[in-house]
């Protein structure tokens, strides 16, 4: 018999070095250290038992490796596809969504308003999310990728602070 996708996917990331992992998962735009750190602190802490600091290292620097190409390459790769029609549409509809999650706040702050909302640590506020809004409201490169650096140190800390307390007070209660 045939092996699931998700059972492939498995026995693939148990042979991937941990590391490579976690910056992976760190990446990922709907992930990215919010889904990543939880993971390393719990599902994955048997087999990587890493300190904190690493788990929180290993985030930050996943999350920010896809910053610079998505600020660089967001404005030409968008206006190269949106020729076509399903990509057009895509765009449109990425566009429009992060206008209306970001809003006022990066409109009217700027590089302070876009580093204060990447480092909120709820789900689609993160440096993908900022990096699009960088170019929708026409932050400098400059500007936008210290300020999404910040967001990012910033909200790996509060999910680091988050799943620590978690641990510790179960660990106080059990």
């Amino acid at each position: 018999m045939g092996e699931t996708a998700a059972l492939s996917i498995i026995r693939w990331l148990s042979e991937v070095p941990g590391e490579l992992v976690m910056l992976l998962i760190s990446g990922i735009p709907v992930t990215e250290l919010r889904g990543s750190i939880p993971v390393a602190m719990t599902v994955m802490a048997d087999t990587w038992a890493w300190p904190w600091w690493k788990v929180y290292l290993l985030a930050v620097a996943g999350n920010m490796a896809p910053v610079p190409f998505i600020l660089w390459f967001l404005e030409p790769v968008s206006g190269f596809l949106s020729r076509w029609k399903p990509f057009e549409r895509f765009f449109r509809w990425l566009f429009d969504r992060t206008r209306r999650k970001v809003g006022d706040r990066v409109e009217k702050y700027r590089a302070l308003g876009l580093a204060v909302f990447v480092a909120i640590p709820l789900p689609m506020t993160g440096a993908w999310t900022g990096s699009a809004a960088a170019f929708l409201f026409g932050i400098p490169r400059r500007l936008a990728l210290p300020a999404i650096a910040l967001g990012v140190v910033v909200a790996g800390a509060v999910v680091t602070l988050i799943v620590s307390g978690v641990f510790a007070a179960l660990g106080f209660l059990l």
